[in-house]
């Protein structure tokens, strides 16, 4: 038997008894800068961001709303998987986790809303009444020339 109910404290899970003076427990915003720039950039940590030689990262400029909502999936996807990192090493960070779920569900409605104006994303979108994942252009294809460029 791995724990003895008569001697596991269940208490101890209790956030209440953590010290949320704690740096980890009390993680919040002001430790991270904005989705759109964390995308960019390509951390969401303010201070664990060091530019290669003082360079700095281009602003992206969308050339119409499919391109901008785009973005959005896409920045909303980095905001989700860099704190799934940092969540992975730190679980307990309960701030940290209800910012990671505040970008999960702004993903899905951005996914939601691509998918609805201008097809599917992902093969498991799948709320039209066809079948439309075979379909181009893709949302990554360039529709001014070569789809490779």
């Amino acid at each position: 038997m791995l724990f003895d109910d008569n001697n596991f404290d269940y208490n101890f899970f209790n956030l209440a008894n953590f010290n949320l003076t704690d740096p980890i427990l009390t993680m919040n915003d002001d430790k991270l800068v904005s989705s759109k720039e964390g995308f960019l950039r390509g951390n969401m940590f303010k201070n664990e961001y060091v530019p290669y030689k003082n360079m700095t990262y281009k602003q992206l400029v969308s050339q119409n709303e499919k391109e901008e909502l785009l973005f959005k999936v896409m920045e909303m996807n980095f905001a989700v998987n860099d704190l799934n990192l940092y969540l992975d090493i730190h679980p307990e960070d309960r701030m940290m986790y209800e910012k990671f779920k505040e970008y999960t569900n702004k993903l899905i409605a951005y996914k939601d809303e691509y998918a609805k104006k201008y097809g599917p994303l992902c093969l498991e979108e799948t709320d039209s009444d066809n079948y439309n994942w075979y379909k181009n252009p893709w949302p990554w294809d360039n529709q001014g020339g070569s789809m490779y460029v």
